[in-house]
């Protein structure tokens, strides 16, 4: 079992089959970046990217994260959450510090990501707002829905 780190009786690791795909997805059909997402895409969505699974100490999905990356140049992190029952313990902190930690994203040239409200984490981390007018995007909200 790739266990990543351990604190406090909880683990972070990449072992995808550890991970609760039923809890991800009642967790992220309701979060607002992907509202409403279909199972068979959250499935997909990890199948595709390097997966950190957050447990507690029974075993249970505490929280997720995970980096859609080539592993040489760059990574998007996306889906980071933990379960409000696991909330004020810091471990979001914690689980950020295991994503941007791990071999295959440390050292990365570019990292990435998109947040509505957690901008205040993700600068402990050195993540900044973009130039304005460098970056570009295809946006095509609730795709999946069609």
């Amino acid at each position: 079992m790739p266990i990543v780190a351990a604190q406090d009786g909880y683990e972070i690791d990449t072992d995808n089959s550890r991970l609760d795909l039923n809890a991800i997805h009642e967790f992220l059909k309701t979060a607002y970046w992907s509202e409403g997402i279909p199972r068979d895409i959250v499935q997909r969505s990890i199948d595709h990217s390097l997966c950190f699974g957050l447990y507690a100490k029974d075993g249970d999905q505490a929280g997720f994260a995970r980096a859609v990356t080539d592993r040489a140049t760059f990574a998007y992190l996306g889906d980071v959450f933990v379960l409000p029952t696991h909330q004020g313990r810091g471990l979001g902190k914690w689980l950020v510090e295991a994503v941007l930690s791990h071999p295959d994203v440390k050292g990365l040239r570019r990292l990435m990501l998109a947040t509505r409200d957690a901008h205040g984490l993700y600068a402990r981390f050195g993540f900044t707002t973009p130039e304005p007018g460098r970056l570009m995007e295809v946006r095509v909200p609730n795709a999946y829905r069609r």
